[in-house]
């Protein structure tokens, strides 16, 4: 059983022109006859889908591997379906898949932009599928208006931890002097959240300046670009880097390596990325947030695997339960040893049964 049936590597993304190509060639019924077939005769497995952004972001990459073994400890078919940044071909992909397992489908997905959100639940509503969104959606949309197919909506409260990574970055520096700070795309929750988090330390700290903050939307290319014009336009003005994620972190580190300051200028990130724990090893980076990418990418799919399969009634669960803030982990230089050995190093150990564990509240909306 496994991923093996419908694409021939465990977690290899599936192409929308391939699904659109073989919908034209066969029809629909003939695009995936591993996933019909299955359906046909064991109802009560439902395919498992992870729908991230990038296989080539570690981040995404690590969501990957928590889904594919998850999968695997309930010998589900799974598929990961890759946006590449493109909210159309997103939903696009979603619908094509639900189409081909006729609803019978568990979806994890972490939406390219928050409005995709709807129309991701409302078709997985439609279909009699089962879905858990992650990160992004309208704040009106919920998932008590949905039972009980939209089992639950998963975030992290942005606004302490861009704050926390801000905290680091500033006492790295002294208490004083100028930053530049790379922000995500502007209407995605954790950016306007880690932003705010910023603001609010660099408040608290008079002698910090912000040179400039510049939207890089994630991307490290984008990042790179602009630090690397940071770098011209202000020079040794610039003391200090803060950046909304690891891959644009670790980008302003590259630039900062080919400036001959890498290590001197303090940077932080979010999302506790291996590449960036190394960074902090190594000392080119003052602090990063782990969300846990692994669990992020099973537990998903375990809370709606087991709402699918009967283990509980999402109706019948508190809010608390159905929009939550999981837990995030402080990485610096005090504990990235540590942290390596137990979450990097070895394979992580997750029990797929505590699917409420790391709840920490419900997700509070201004």
């Amino acid at each position: 059983m496994g991923n093996k049936l419908i694409s021939g590597t465990l977690g290899k993304p599936i192409k929308r022109r391939d699904i659109l190509k073989g919908a034209g060639l066969i029809g629909m019924a003939g695009v995936f006859p591993a996933i019909l077939t299955r359906s046909a005769f064991a109802a009560d497995k439902p395919t498992v889908v992870n729908s991230i952004r990038s296989l080539s972001n570690p981040y995404h990459a690590t969501w990957n591997k928590g889904g594919a073994a998850f999968a695997k400890s309930v010998g589900a078919d799974y598929v990961t379906l890759v946006t590449e940044g493109n909210s159309e071909k997103g939903i696009a992909d979603i619908k094509a898949i639900l189409a081909k397992t006729g609803g019978n489908a568990v979806i994890n997905v972490d939406p390219n932009d928050s409005p995709d959100a709807r129309a991701i639940v409302e078709a997985a509503k439609a279909a009699g599928a089962y879905v858990v969104t992650q990160w992004n959606k309208p704040a009106d949309l919920h998932p008590w208006d949905y039972d009980p197919n939209y089992v639950a909506h998963i975030s992290f409260s942005g606004v302490p931890y861009g704050k926390a990574m801000a905290e680091t970055l500033i006492k790295k520096m002294g208490g004083k002097g100028g930053i530049v700070a790379l922000g995500g795309i502007e209407s995605n929750v954790p950016a306007i959240e880690r932003k705010k988090g910023l603001m609010e330390a660099l408040a608290a700290h008079p002698d910090v300046k912000l040179l400039d903050y510049q939207v890089a939307n994630w991307s490290a290319t984008e990042a790179l670009d602009k630090t690397n014009a940071w770098l011209t336009q202000f020079g040794d003005q610039i003391t200090g880097i803060w950046a909304a994620n690891d891959d644009m972190a670790l980008a302003a580190v590259e630039a900062l390596r080919a400036d001959g300051r890498a290590g001197k200028v303090p940077v932080t990130g979010v999302d506790g990325i291996q590449l960036a724990v190394e960074a902090i090893q190594k000392g080119e980076l003052a602090g990063t947030v782990a969300w846990d990418p692994y669990w992020q990418g099973g537990m998903g799919l375990a809370i709606g695997y087991a709402a699918k399969t009967g283990v509980f009634d999402p109706a019948k669960e508190p809010k608390e339960h159905r929009e939550f803030y999981g837990k995030g982990v402080i990485i610096t230089d005090e504990n990235a040893n540590t942290y390596y050995a137990e979450n990097i190093a070895a394979e992580p150990k997750m029990d797929w049964n505590d699917i409420w564990g790391r709840v920490s509240g419900q997700i509070q909306y201004d």
